[in-house]
């Protein structure tokens, strides 16, 4: 095996490190003695967190043979976290592809071990009729189990845990609708895991003996339909007791479209996770347990893993999210600024405020905004934009925030993902709303020549064709009410916290709606 100065245990090779599980799986790897070295398409989406220096960083895509090759240099033990879900009609082409590709690598790399989370398929039926999701997850994982390197492939069901989609799924629709009418799928036996236990059997993988090349299902003890899981999220959320009323005509495509209206979760995610609610997923074997034997109390029951997951939510302990991953069709053009930037039209709006109130007090209040916090100006026209996104099938702006207080490079934020921050100075952010061009929303806190504090505020859009100026031009005129009043609201916030000693919100600040 190869070592570095990070330590003497096997090498692990980490895609989608940026994502849900990739993102807490890294730290149980290092925890366990592993080495890892992270494949990512941004590696600097990995840089806040806070293995990041503990870990080695390849820029490369899993549907690059070369940077994969480059990646698995020295490498024993390689994870695959990655698909192509949402991508496209040909996302299933996508996986195969890249999974082919993976394979390929690792064996003429010399690996002796793969794994791979995929999801659970249902008994007795026959792939073709599957769900896209589920039958491009089960291709994957026949794939490397092809591919003459020893894998393991790990099919689990629904997740629970914090930020998952999931449990984020079932949570909002259990908590936002004491009523319910909901689709027939509700009565589906599912058999749900906590993502402790599949983080546990993942890192586990790593010491399977050489001639294991095989699926293991991974699920907890307890059995429910979807029904039972939101009667009993509700139970330990301590929620009066939820009606639930199944009714037949709802088809996937109208309940992931229910779904997204009343969750986070937007319909292009909620799909692929109700078309796979319409089967039964439960396991018919616990083999796994050979090879990394249970501890005591473990697996985690579901009303346990619920348990966990709301504490670390309330306790706003959420280390990664559903979010975390880069949203399929997301812009990836460079900055306007950038060096590389091909030129043509840009829009800007810019704007500052002199602020009465230290730099580090504008600094949490930039750092702080969205989510609850809201955008410091017109909320019904941050609302009212959001629902317009959620139409067309974009996320929306009920994604919030990971964390109440603190962002990093990657995060999700309300329609917009974190590029870029640099501490106490710039917070820039890249659209991933529905829009005829990439736009970036750029905040700084600055110190100006007499050394007083300065709020610097930018909005840039690159249209694309007719279609992005036509639609420049028709949000123009409301410019001076969003981003006026959030530069104006933003300041007076500074000032407030600096006075109080406490952060003021968006109602509070002022009355410029």
């Amino acid at each position: 095996m190869a070592e570095d100065d990070r330590g003497t245990g096997p090498l692990c090779l980490v895609t989608g490190a940026t994502g849900y599980i990739g993102g807490r799986l890294v730290p149980e790897l290092l925890a366990a003695g592993l080495r890892v070295r992270c494949l990512a398409r941004s590696p600097e989406r990995l840089r806040d967190h806070p293995w990041a220096g503990d870990v080695e960083v390849v820029r490369g895509d899993v549907t690059d043979a070369e940077s994969v090759a480059r990646a698995m240099r020295g490498v024993g033990i390689g994870y695959y976290l990655v698909h192509a879900l949402g991508t496209g009609g040909d996302f299933e082409k996508t996986d195969r592809r890249a999974a082919r590709i993976f394979g390929e690598q690792a064996r003429a790399a010399g690996l002796h071990r793969l794994v791979y989370l995929g999801g659970l398929t249902p008994r007795g039926v026959p792939e073709r009729e599957l769900s896209p999701h589920l039958r491009s997850r089960a291709e994957v994982g026949r794939i490397l189990l092809d591919s003459g390197v020893p894998t393991a492939v790990l099919r689990a069901a629904v997740v629970i845990g914090s930020g998952s989609a999931s449990f984020e799924m079932l949570r909002h629709l259990t908590e936002r609708l004491p009523v319910m009418v909901t689709p027939s799928w509700v009565r589906t036996r599912i058999q749900p895991v906590a993502v402790r236990d599949v983080l546990r059997a993942l890192v586990g993988c790593a010491g399977l003996p050489a001639d294991v090349n095989r699926t293991f299902d991974i699920g907890g003890p307890d059995v429910l339909t979807y029904q039972e899981m939101m009667i009993r999220y509700a139970a330990v959320a301590e929620l009066p007791k939820r009606l639930i009323l199944p009714v037949p005509m709802l088809s996937p495509g109208l309940s992931s479209h229910w779904v997204g209206l009343v969750t986070p979760v937007p319909a292009s995610i909620a799909r692929p996770l109700t078309e796979s609610l319409r089967y039964e997923v439960v396991c018919h074997e616990h083999d796994i347990a050979r090879y990394v034997p249970d501890p005591p109390g473990r697996p985690f029951g579901f009303d346990e893993a619920v348990r966990l997951a709301l504490r670390r939510v309330r306790e706003a302990q959420v280390t990664t999210r559903w979010s975390s991953a880069s949203l399929p069709g997301a812009p990836s053009d460079p900055l306007p600024t950038d060096p590389d930037w091909a030129g043509g039209s840009l829009y800007t709006d810019c704007r500052e405020r002199s602020v009465d109130a230290p730099r580090e007090a504008l600094w949490r209040v930039v750092e702080g905004i969205g989510g609850d916090n809201g955008w410091y100006s017109f909320p019904l026209a941050w609302a009212v934009r959001g629902w317009l996104d959620r139409l067309i099938g974009g996320v929306g702006l009920r994604r919030g925030r990971r964390d109440a207080a603190r962002l990093r490079v990657g995060d999700s934020l309300d329609f917009w993902r974190v590029e870029e921050i640099e501490p106490g100075h710039l917070l820039r952010l890249r659209a991933e709303m529905r829009l005829p061009g990439p736009a970036w929303l750029e905040m700084y806190a600055e110190t100006d020549g007499t050394g007083r504090t300065r709020y610097r505020q930018r909005a840039l859009f690159h249209p694309r064709g007719l279609l992005g100026h036509a639609y420049w031009w028709s949000v123009s005129p409301f410019h001076a009410v969003v981003f006026g009043g959030m530069a104006r609201n933003i300041a007076r916030a500074a000032e407030a916290d600096a006075n109080a000693g406490r952060p003021v919100r968006e109602g509070a600040a002022t009355g410029d709606g």
